[in-house]
């Protein structure tokens, strides 16, 4: 039985939130029915990470939210976060369940069919894919993979799959129709002039039947 109990995956980026503080947006975004947030600001010093994430921390608690942070380990660990994402360039899932043991969560993102199942073997708890569509934060992976390379990985693995890159409320549909489980964003919700109404549009849409 999955852990994953969202469909609405946001990650962080303060770099645009269209000059507000990040914690304010993400705070938004939790009240209107985010559940899992990723701590993602690679620019930061350990110290200046810890500190922010020791903040959200408090946050997602406070709205029954999971907190993952990206890539670092260690940070997770010592701040009892509920989970870790691991990039394509981190710990390969198998080591990482070594160290964070059976009860934290794994994210992993992937950017082909076989960086998928690497993750799903390794005992990642679900696969991030993308990008989909193109999109600022996403141009140094690579041009936009697009629903058919989706719909590859889907017909590969059996985790929680989530469509990454450009995906707006309007793009939900098509994401689900190619086998996305849910959407993880940055810029859709974090720019959003009303991060929670663009929330809220996500969540009408994920819930939708297709």
């Amino acid at each position: 039985m999955s852990r994953v109990n969202f469909s609405l995956y946001l990650v962080t980026d303060r770099k645009q939130t269209s000059g507000r503080p990040l914690l304010e947006v993400v705070e938004k975004c939790l009240a209107a029915g985010v559940r899992a947030v990723q701590l993602r600001e690679k620019d930061l010093t350990t110290r200046e990470l810890f500190a922010l994430a020791t903040e959200l921390r408090e946050l997602t608690r406070g709205y029954g939210a999971a907190l993952l942070i990206n890539d670092r380990i260690d940070v997770a660990l010592a701040l009892e976060a509920d989970g870790v994402h691991l990039p394509g360039d981190s710990f390969p899932a198998e080591s990482a369940r070594k160290i964070v043991g059976p009860d934290m969560l794994i994210g992993a993102s992937s950017h082909s069919v076989a960086e998928a199942k690497e993750a799903e073997a390794g005992g990642a708890d679900f696969i991030v894919f993308g990008p989909v569509f193109d999109t600022p934060s996403k141009r140094p992976y690579g041009p936009p993979q697009g629903l058919d390379a989706l719909r590859a990985v889907r017909q590969t693995i059996s985790l929680p799959l989530f469509a990454i890159g450009g995906i707006t409320p309007g793009r939900v549909r098509a994401v689900k129709e190619a086998g996305a489980d849910g959407v993880a964003t940055i810029s859709a919700l974090l720019g959003a002039p009303d991060p929670g109404c663009a929330t809220r549009d996500f969540l009408k849409e994920l819930e939708a039947r297709q």
